[in-house]
């Protein structure tokens, strides 16, 4: 925001330029991509239009995750003898690394 400017006056400003603003509640933000995810809790999202388009203002606590893929999944079972929620859940913990997730398994075993 400008420096000095009462909210109402740049609100006002914004109106006569056409820019429309609005807060959208929401819980959680998540950005897909190919390889992990953006997770943004407790976000302040804020829809803006101007000329007709659409754009999104999003702040707030940010993580991220990578994506563990079924191929890795199925590996970690095979290579560690367990069942798929142990190996998703130790590939999570270990961030996709095959096999730090497979020592850790085997580490449990002993």
């Amino acid at each position: 925001m400008m420096p000095n400017i009462d909210p109402k006056n740049m609100a006002k400003m914004m109106k006569q330029m056409g820019i429309q603003s609005e807060e959208i509640p929401a819980k959680r933000v998540i950005i897909e991509q190919e390889d992990g995810n953006i997770f943004i809790d407790s976000p302040q999202v804020t829809q803006v239009k101007v000329q007709g388009q659409l754009t999104y203002q999003i702040a707030g606590i940010v993580s991220k995750k990578s994506v563990v893929s079924a191929e890795d999944v199925k590996m970690v079972m095979e290579s560690a003898n367990v069942d798929e929620s142990a190996a998703r859940s130790a590939l999570e913990a270990a961030s996709g690394d095959i096999a730090e997730a497979i020592v850790k398994l085997g580490e449990g075993k002993e």
